[in-house]
């Protein structure tokens, strides 16, 4: 099991799972979205390459449109 923190708020986890996994598990597929991983912005293009582990601190922003 690996516990990480979103946002400020702890979340646990079965299995390792990549930038990929977690956006699906968030809702967040389809969305304009940044996520910084323990003080570093994760491209893109790496989500599916960037296996998360246990203690990670993770803030996830979402882009919102408007004026």
């Amino acid at each position: 099991m690996i516990q990480l923190t979103i946002n400020g708020q702890s979340q646990q986890f079965e299995s390792p799972i990549n930038v990929t996994q977690l956006v699906d598990h968030l809702a967040l597929h389809g969305k304009r979205i940044a996520i910084e991983r323990n003080g570093e912005i994760i491209p893109r293009s790496q989500f599916s390459e960037q296996m998360l582990v246990h203690g990670d601190h993770l803030e996830v922003v979402i882009a919102v449109g408007g004026g």
